[in-house]
């Protein structure tokens, strides 16, 4: 055997669609913890100049915010999973009581992607052979192992990392004085969301640059938005 042939033998490939499911959670977790306890302390920070006040409004929003995603992360993820379960139990059903007309539809499916039919129709009839649920639930439903719904999973990753993103602008509140904690914290928050950005573009395989530009624009728009209402309501906010 060729060296060329074991090369291409043992050739493998890196995809990244197979993080879809963790990543997405992840980034949104943490981008959501930076921008929304950043922006809710730099908006009570231009109504008071207390730090124990300003401490006290971060801490509750990262808590309150942490369970929110976790709920929210849980509660949108069942139920695509609960979709994805009924839809499964009724491909299954109708693979047993209409086998041929599933046939003929996978068999379309191919066609459709530029197999002649005679081809088309051994690939399905194959691939139904093998494994008729899992192709059906792939080529038909576009459900696969991957991209499967995981609940619990995004709902861990959501509140985890809405934690880390918020215990940044958090633990800033330590470091900067009350005069100079509005620039402070915007400077550090801004630096970490590009970071994020950046980071979960490597990650995903996308465009760094474009990522951590998008993240940016909107964390710094976020908290130029609630220090102009705070500002505008000082004290009264409190």
């Amino acid at each position: 055997m060729s060296r060329l042939h074991l090369h291409k033998l043992s050739h493998t490939e890196s995809h990244f669609a197979s993080r879809i499911g963790w990543l997405r959670a992840a980034v949104l977790g943490a981008n959501d913890g930076i921008v929304s306890t950043a922006s809710l302390i730099v908006g009570v920070a231009a109504a008071t100049s207390d730090s124990q006040q300003i401490l006290l409004a971060g801490v509750a929003g990262m808590v309150a915010g942490a369970m929110s995603m976790a709920a929210g992360e849980y509660v949108s993820v069942s139920s695509q999973s609960d979709t994805e379960k009924a839809d499964l139990a009724r491909e299954a059903k109708e693979l047993i009581d209409t086998p041929e007309e599933e046939l003929n539809e996978l068999t379309q499916i191919y066609v459709t992607r530029g197999l002649d039919y005679d081809l088309a129709r051994q690939v399905a009839v194959k691939f139904t052979e093998t494994d008729a649920l899992a192709v059906h639930a792939r080529e038909e439903l576009g459900i696969t192992d991957f991209g499967a719904a995981q609940p619990v999973q995004a709902a861990f990753t959501s509140a985890v990392t809405f934690t880390v993103g918020a215990a940044l602008p958090l633990l800033s509140v330590l470091f900067f004085a009350p005069q100079n904690l509005i620039i402070g914290i915007s400077i550090v928050s801004l630096f970490t969301l590009a970071l994020l950005g950046a980071v979960g573009a490597k990650v995903g395989g996308a465009n760094i640059l474009k990522a951590a530009l998008r993240v940016t624009f909107w964390g710094a728009f976020a908290m130029a938005l609630t220090s102009a209402i705070g500002a505008f309501f000082g004290t009264k906010i409190l």
